[in-house]
């Protein structure tokens, strides 16, 4: 038997509908319609130690590694919740309520080191790395250095997303799509549009 039906073995065993099991999980229903099909090969050992947990088992057994039923004490480390953004705009507060559309979970020790947090990705500028819906983590900083990805607004729009390259005269803000065009910004526009970064990219969360 193979992850896929072992899954789906505990599934059923806990009466669980995919739809419950992806909700418990952070995960959309297709999700779990993957797994159960064996269309994702890779799971991250996250995923399955908390799938395990919610299934009654040891993530061992679902990996296919034992007939161990019982479950396991897993290992975790006290995380922090920081609010995931629709979108963000100039001039409106990071923390705005309304603009707050989920939540994800960052260890301390990131949390430690500033002010995070996440925005959820619209458009394909980004792909093939970030796709529309991904959420990103994100460090509030108004600086970065070249090759880094920042968050950033330009001339009072909303927040996008950009590898940021930086020269002496002035900026460019990159898509990895090269469907789009580098944008480049002098000092003087900088200041002018004005250009702002808002952050740095930290971490990337993928969505199904």
């Amino acid at each position: 038997m193979g992850m896929s039906e072992r899954i789906k073995e505990r599934r059923l065993a806990m009466n669980y509908t995919q739809e419950e099991l992806a909700s418990r999980l952070g995960l959309q229903k297709s999700a779990i319609a993957k797994y159960e099909n064996g269309r994702v090969e890779n799971i991250k050992r996250s995923v399955i130690a908390q799938m395990a947990s919610i299934l009654d088992c040891s993530p061992s057994y679902l990996m296919g590694w034992n007939d161990n039923v019982i479950p396991v004490s897993i290992p975790h480390t006290q995380g922090v919740t920081i609010n995931v953004l629709g979108r963000v705009a100039a001039g409106i507060p990071i923390n705005a309520v309304e603009e707050i559309i989920d939540t994800e979970e960052i260890s301390e020790d990131l949390a430690k080191t500033g002010t995070f947090f996440g925005l959820q990705i619209r458009g394909d500028s980004m792909e093939p790395r970030i796709y529309n819906g991904d959420v990103v983590i994100v460090r509030q900083q108004d600086d970065a250095e070249t090759g880094e990805v920042v968050i950033a607004t330009i001339n009072g729009d909303d927040a996008t997303c950009k590898r940021l390259r930086k020269y002496r005269d002035g900026i460019e803000l990159i898509s990895n799509n090269p469907s789009y065009a580098p944008m480049f910004f002098s000092n003087e526009e900088i200041l002018s549009k004005p250009v702002r970064i808002l952050g740095k990219v930290v971490e990337l969360r993928g969505k199904f």
